[in-house]
């Protein structure tokens, strides 16, 4: 009989020893060992299957039907607390399981979290995630369920919005494109409308001198810098060869008019 790792090689998974390792770990009486790698050989996440995704140290549940938080969005987790102030007011937009805004509020002392989702079955997650820093989630289209008290307040606005362009999907690895909802995947004809989106809503939000941090591509990022530009706000991008990772960066106005730097 082919033992665990062999099974799983034979599946295509390339790390097949640490995954046998997280299958045993998540297994137990509830939740067999068998039924697991059945589900992970049939092409499940191994995220799915086990019930969590590590990011930035942390680990955040997510499941099936969730988009699993990817390595390279730690990037952008890591901007934010470069820019962070303690007690800075947090905004995870298009938060999916909340593992942004988690991420930067464990490392911002007294961060106010706010996280907002149009994705029922993921604010089912992010509500966990963001429990233990005493953040508020919200359901509804981008800005439309924050409370009115946050305008005008949001010093961190961090975004992880669709970006693959919709003829591209069907080009993503089976375990996106078949298990994870098309809502957290598909940015439109070019990939960029959830973007342009976020860029003319975020100006009433943000604080004076407030950021607002977007995950985007090399090849997209101008048009993202562009909308952004066009909402009135300062704009530089970041890019990281580690992490294979490029963030927007946009800055709002000083009460004065005067731009802060990027």
């Amino acid at each position: 009989m082919a033992t665990l790792v062999e099974t799983l090689r034979a599946a295509g998974c390339v790390f097949a020893e640490e995954e046998a390792e997280l299958l045993r770990a998540a297994a137990g009486d509830d939740r067999p060992l068998d039924g697991l790698v059945a589900r992970r050989v049939a092409g499940e996440p191994l995220e799915h299957v086990v019930g969590w995704a590590e990011f930035c140290g942390l680990r955040m549940e997510v499941g099936e039907g969730a988009f699993v938080p990817r390595r390279r969005s730690e990037f952008l987790a890591q901007e934010a607390v470069a820019l962070a102030r303690p007690g800075a007011v947090v905004v995870d937009l298009c938060c999916g399981v909340g593992a942004l805004g988690a991420a930067v509020a464990a490392q911002v002392p007294g961060a106010e979290l706010h996280a907002a989702d149009i994705d029922p079955v993921a604010l089912g997650y992010a509500r966990r995630n963001v429990a233990p820093y005493g953040g508020q989630v919200w359901e509804g289209d981008l800005y439309a369920p924050l409370p009115a008290a946050l305008r005008g307040r949001v010093d961190l606005l961090v975004v992880n919005a669709p970006y693959v362009p919709t003829s591209e999907i069907g080009l993503l690895p089976a375990e996106a494109r078949d298990h994870e909802p098309s809502v957290s995947l598909d940015g439109g004809a070019d990939g960029l409308d959830i973007h342009r989106r976020v860029a003319a809503g975020a100006p009433p939000w943000l604080a004076p001198g407030g950021r607002l941090l977007i995950e985007t591509s090399a090849r997209q990022s101008p048009v993202t810098a562009s909308a952004l530009t066009g909402a009135g706000l300062s704009v530089r991008a970041v890019t990281s060869e580690e992490y294979y990772a490029t963030v927007v960066i946009a800055t709002s106005a000083h009460p004065a008019g005067r731009s802060v730097p990027g």
